[in-house]
C-alpha cells in the first residue's frame, strides 16, 4: 500500500468515527434521561457477563494457559494494549479496510487487553479453545487442549463460580445499604386453596416456612411452594392480626392461572395508588391519582388493603364509594371522594369444575357479561364491527345453549375448539338502546394452560334480574323451580329490575321465606318461593372493581444489622434464586411451564430499563444479583456449548482415556449452538411481542 493510500485510509477512518461520535453526542443531548438509563442497563447487565468471563480469565492465567485476549466490552476494539518482544504495543479504533481485531504476525508473549466500543459485557480468548467448535489441537504447551482435564475443568467452571460469588456479594452490599421488598404477609387467600383450607387469613404474617425463619419476604412463600415435593406438607407458622400464633401445614397445588404449584396466598398490597405511565387516563377512569391513599370505603375506615378487600367483596351494590387522602402540591393533604363501578365475579376462585363452584344469588345464576376482550385471540370487535365480541355484551346464547352459565360455556368452547362458534349477545348501542346481535368467535387452546378459551374476561350480568340457571346449593335438596331465562319482576310483591334489587329486598326478609314473581319471554308468568334456608345466608357472589385500580405493592425495609449479618443474608438470597432457576428449568423440561414464559436478552433489558427508570438503584443492583445467579445455573446445564456441557465432555475424556474426535466435538458444538440459536430467536420474538404488542 502506497503512503498516499495509507493516508487516505486513515482520513476515511477518522471521518467515519468522527461522524459516529457526533451522532452519538447528538442522541445523548436529545435524550439525556433515556440514554443515561440505557447506559446504566448495559453497564449493569454487561458487568454480569464480564464477571463470568473474568472467572475464565483469572483461572486460565493461574493454570498456565495462554490467554490471547481479554476484552472489557464487546468489539470492535476501541483500544488494545499488549506486550510483545519489541515492547508494549497499542492500537486504537478498528480499521474499515482490515481486520483490526486479528493478531499480528509477530509472536505475542502476553495477553492483549482490549476495550470494546459497545459497553456490554466482555470476552476472553484462550489459545486452542473455541466457543463455536471443537478444541483446537496446537503444539504450544500453554494451549488449552494440552492442559490436564482438571485444569481445563477448573477454567470452565470458574465462570459459573464467579457468577455465584458475585451474586452473593451483590446481595450482601444491597442488604448492607437496605432494600424494600414485599414482606412475608398474606395479602389475600384464594378460596378453596390450600391456604384457605388451613385457615390462613389476610394480614397473617409468616414467621416460619419450610424451617426457614430468617429474612423472610414474600418470595420465600412462593419458593417454598414451588420447591416442595408433590403432595408433601410444608410446615408454616403464622402470626394473626390479634397477635396469636398458629402452626399448620400447607400442601402446594396447581392452581388456576399459576405457572408453579402454589399455596393460594397472594402478595400484600398497599392502600396507596402506584405510579402509572398515563396518570391522566387513570384519573379519568377512576378519579384517583398516583400517590393517593385510600382511607375509607363506603364511609368505613380502612387501615390495610385487606380491610378494603373485605368491604369490596361484601358490597353487592352497583358502585362503591372511596375516600382518599391526596397530597397537596405545597404541604399537607386533602380528602377526595370518588365512586367506582363494581362487577360480580363468575366464581369465588376462578376455577369452575362443577355447577356448585358458580357464584349465584340464592341459587340463581345471573347471565354472563363480557367485562373485557383479549385482542390476542382475535375475537374482539373493532369500532362499528357487529360480528365479534365487545366489552359490555351480555351473552344470550352460545351454540344451541341459551343463557349459558360459565361452566356450560367452558364445555361449549372445548367442543368448538378451532371451529367457528355462533353466539347471540345483547349489546347496548351509543344511544343506550339494547339490541340483539349474532357474533362469531373461534375458541383456541390456551398455550399457557390446558384449556380452550374464547379470550374474554367474564363477569355476571347483575344489572338485569334474568336467571341463566338455578343450581343446587349446600344445605338444600334439589334446585329452585325457576326456568332458564326467567326475568324476576318482584320480591314479596316489591317490583325489582336488577339482581342488586333482588339482593336488597331479600336481605330485608332475611331468614324468612320469600316469594319471587317472574316473567318468561314477556308472556308466561309464575312464582317461586325461596326457603328460609336460602334467605338466611348472604348471596354467594363476590364483587370486584370494574375499573382496575393500580394499588402499590406493600413493601418493608430489609437491611443487615452489620457486615456479618449481610454475609448470611447474601448467602441465603443467592441460594434462593439458584434453587428457583433450577426448579423453573426442571418444570420447563417436564412440560409443566410454557416456554412462552421464558425471557431472553431483550426481555431482560426491557425489565432492567423499567427498574432503572422507575425504581431506586438498589432495586436494579438486586435484580443484577438475580440475573447473575440465574446465568450461573443456565451456564452449568450439561449441554454443549454451555460450560456444563464442556465439563461433561471432559469427564467423558477422563473416563475414556482420550478426548472425543474433533469431528464428534464439532458436531456436538454446532448442534448445541443451533439449539441455542433457535431458542434465542424464539424467546426474542416473545420478548418483542410482550414488550411492544401485548
Amino acid at each position: 500500500m502506497t503512503e498516499m493510500a495509507k493516508s487516505r485510509t486513515m482520513i476515511l477512518n477518522g471521518l467515519f468515527w468522527i461522524a459516529i461520535a457526533a451522532a452519538a453526542v447528538y442522541l445523548i443531548v436529545l435524550h439525556v434521561s433515556v440514554v443515561s438509563n440505557v447506559i446504566v442497563v448495559l453497564l449493569g447487565f454487561g458487568s454480569v457477563v464480564l464477571v463470568h468471563e473474568f472467572g475464565h480469565f483469572i483461572v486460565a492465567k493461574l493454570g498456565g494457559i495462554k490467554v490471547e485476549a481479554f476484552s472489557i466490552f464487546m468489539p470492535p476494539t476501541l483500544v488494545g494494549i499488549r506486550k510483545t518482544k519489541a515492547g508494549f504495543k497499542f492500537r486504537f479504533l478498528p480499521s474499515l479496510t482490515s481486520h483490526g481485531d486479528e493478531q499480528p504476525p509477530e509472536q505475542v508473549e502476553e495477553t492483549e487487553y482490549r476495550v470494546g466500543i459497545f459497553p456490554f459485557g466482555g470476552y476472553v480468548k484462550l489459545l486452542g479453545q473455541e466457543d463455536t467448535g471443537p478444541v483446537k489441537q496446537v503444539t504450544d504447551p500453554r494451549s488449552f487442549a494440552n492442559k490436564p482435564v482438571s485444569i481445563r475443568a477448573a477454567v470452565i467452571a470458574a465462570g459459573v463460580t464467579f457468577n455465584v460469588i458475585s451474586a452473593a456479594l451483590i446481595f450482601m452490599i444491597v442488604f448492607l445499604v437496605g432494600i424494600k421488598l414485599p414482606p412475608a404477609v398474606v395479602g389475600d387467600v384464594i378460596p378453596k386453596s390450600p391456604a384457605a383450607r388451613a385457615g390462613l387469613r389476610p394480614g397473617d404474617e409468616v414467621l416460619k416456612i419450610d424451617n426457614q425463619t430468617k429474612d423472610l419476604d414474600f418470595s420465600n412463600i412462593l419458593i417454598a411452594a414451588a420447591l416442595s415435593k408433590a403432595h408433601a406438607p410444608v410446615p408454616i407458622t403464622v402470626e394473626h392480626l390479634d397477635g396469636s400464633q398458629e402452626e399448620t401445614t400447607l400442601v402446594a397445588e396447581s392452581l388456576p392461572g399459576s405457572q408453579f404449584r402454589d399455596f393460594g396466598i397472594t402478595q400484600p398490597l398497599d392502600l396507596k395508588i402506584a405510579k402509572v405511565a398515563e396518570p391522566n387516563v387513570l384519573y379519568e377512569r377512576t378519579g384517583l391519582k398516583p400517590g393517593d391513599t385510600i382511607v375509607a370505603v363506603n364511609g368505613r375506615k380502612v387501615d390495610h388493603y385487606w380491610d378494603l378487600s373485605r368491604v369490596l367483596r361484601e358490597t353487592l351494590t352497583p358502585r362503591i364509594q372511596m375516600t382518599a387522602e391526596r397530597p397537596k402540591d405545597s404541604q399537607g393533604s386533602e380528602l377526595v371522594q370518588t365512586e367506582l363501578p363494581l362487577d360480580w365475579s363468575v366464581s369465588d376462585n376462578g376455577d369452575v369444575k362443577t355447577e356448585a363452584d358458580l357464584s349465584h344469588v340464592y341459587s340463581m345464576v345471573p347471565r354472563l357479561r363480557v367485562m373485557d376482550v383479549d385482542k390476542e385471540h382475535g375475537n374482539e370487535a373493532e369500532p362499528g364491527d357487529a360480528s365479534h365480541l365487545k366489552a359490555g355484551d351480555i351473552i344470550l346464547a352460545a351454540g344451541q345453549t341459551k343463557d349459558p352459565t360459565y361452566k356450560e360455556l367452558r364445555d361449549i368452547t372445548t367442543e368448538y375448539e378451532g371451529k367457528s362458534l355462533p353466539m347471540q349477545v345483547l349489546r347496548t348501542d351509543a344511544n343506550g338502546v339494547e339490541r340483539t346481535l349474532t357474533v362469531q368467535v373461534k375458541p383456541k387452546r390456551d398455550s399457557g394452560a390446558d384449556r380452550v378459551i374464547i379470550g374474554f374476561l367474564p363477569t355476571l350480568d347483575a344489572a338485569h334480574a334474568v336467571v341463566a340457571k338455578a343450581v343446587p346449593t349446600e344445605g338444600t335438596t334439589g334446585t329452585l323451580d325457576i326456568p332458564r331465562g326467567a326475568r324476576i319482576v318482584s320480591v314479596n310483591q316489591k317490583p325489582v329490575s336488577s339482581f342488586y334489587d333482588v339482593v336488597a329486598e331479600v336481605q330485608r326478609w332475611q331468614g324468612q321465606p320469600v316469594t319471587l314473581q317472574y316473567r318468561l319471554d314477556d308472556q308466561a308468568e309464575g312464582g317461586v318461593t325461596l326457603p328460609a334456608t336460602l334467605t338466611g345466608r348472604p348471596a354467594n357472589v363476590t364483587s370486584v372493581l370494574a375499573e382496575p385500580v393500580p394499588f402499590k405493592p406493600m413493601d418493608r425495609l430489609y437491611q443487615a444489622k452489620d457486615p456479618l449479618n449481610a454475609i448470611g443474608m447474601g448467602y441465603r438470597r443467592t441460594w434462593t434464586f439458584v434453587a428457583q432457576t433450577y426448579v423453573t428449568l426442571k418444570r420447563l423440561i417436564g412440560g409443566l411451564i410454557s416456554p412462552k414464559n421464558l425471557m431472553g436478552p431483550v426481555g431482560i433489558i426491557t425489565v432492567s430499563y423499567q427498574i432503572v427508570a422507575q425504581q431506586p438503584l438498589t432495586n436494579y443492583i438486586y435484580f443484577l444479583g438475580l440475573i447473575s445467579a440465574t446465568i450461573a445455573v443456565i451456564n452449568f446445564l450439561p449441554i454443549p456449548p454451555f460450560d456444563g456441557g464442556l465439563i461433561v465432555l471432559m469427564l467423558i475424556e477422563k473416563v475414556k482415556g482420550s478426548a472425543l474426535s474433533e469431528r464428534t466435538q464439532g458436531i456436538l458444538a454446532y448442534a448445541g449452538w443451533a439449539l441455542v440459536l433457535l431458542l434465542l430467536i424464539y424467546v426474542t420474538y416473545n420478548d418483542i411481542y410482550r414488550s411492544f404488542f401485548s
